[in-house]
């Protein structure tokens, strides 16, 4: 399972995530969001980076000339569409794409079939942000059939690291605001914690096969 911590903005917290063991480096281009950088800062960051970290540019609904014009000059590994971008829409980014769902209790996960050949973020719904929140969805409504190869986001922390492990053994989770002192600002004691908790839990799991039944991925047409 891999870990990316999103809301980087300064080199200090890029460099104390990855040397905790993040896989991935999340840097928002969304200006209204509290943890928004601008580019020309994020590409100081990112060059500054540890060659095999990812780093994920975090977009809301701008044209994708601006999308693959910002990932090329700053080198991003993957772009990540957090607003309703279009299948189509997404077909023309040059660059691999995690598209981002936000889950509430009438989500359709049929509407998945459009975006099979993206990365897949599932995070919880809130009608006053595109993320970043702090809020948990419910796990147990994921398809079995995608719970392994999709990611998690929405109030991944400590406190519940091994849930997610044993319920979901998702591909990877996104966190940021559990990790923080203040948005955009990581601590680095909850980030130690968060790692630390992490080992804990695969060592007590032993990576343990998921033995739920595969269920109808998109459910009845």
């Amino acid at each position: 399972m891999k870990i990316k911590i999103c809301g980087i903005t300064n080199h200090e917290d890029a460099v104390m995530c990855a040397t905790e063991g993040a896989d991935a480096l999340g840097f928002i281009f969304f200006e209204k969001s509290p943890r928004y950088i601008d580019p020309e800062k994020a590409d100081d960051i990112i060059k500054r980076v540890p060659p095999f970290v990812m780093t994920i540019g975090v977009f809301v609904d701008v044209p994708t000339e601006t999308v693959n014009e910002t990932a090329g000059k700053l080198r991003l590994h993957a772009v990540q569409l957090h607003g309703d971008e279009s299948p189509a829409y997404v077909d023309m980014i040059k660059y691999p794409v995690i598209k981002a769902f936000r889950v509430d209790d009438g989500f359709d996960f049929r509407q998945l079939r459009a975006y099979s050949n993206h990365g897949i973020l599932l995070d919880a719904y809130s009608g006053a942000a595109y993320g970043g929140t702090g809020k948990t969805f419910a796990w147990q409504v994921i398809p079995d059939e995608i719970r392994q190869s999709c990611i998690i986001a929405g109030g991944i922390s400590s406190k519940n690291i091994c849930e997610v492990i044993e319920q979901v053994n998702p591909a990877g989770v996104d966190l940021s605001s559990s990790v923080e002192s203040e948005p955009g600002k990581k601590d680095p004691v909850k980030v130690k914690n968060f790692f630390r908790q992490l080992r804990s839990c695969r060592i007590s799991s032993n990576y343990h096969g998921d033995k739920r039944k595969n269920t109808d991925y998109y459910g009845s047409a």
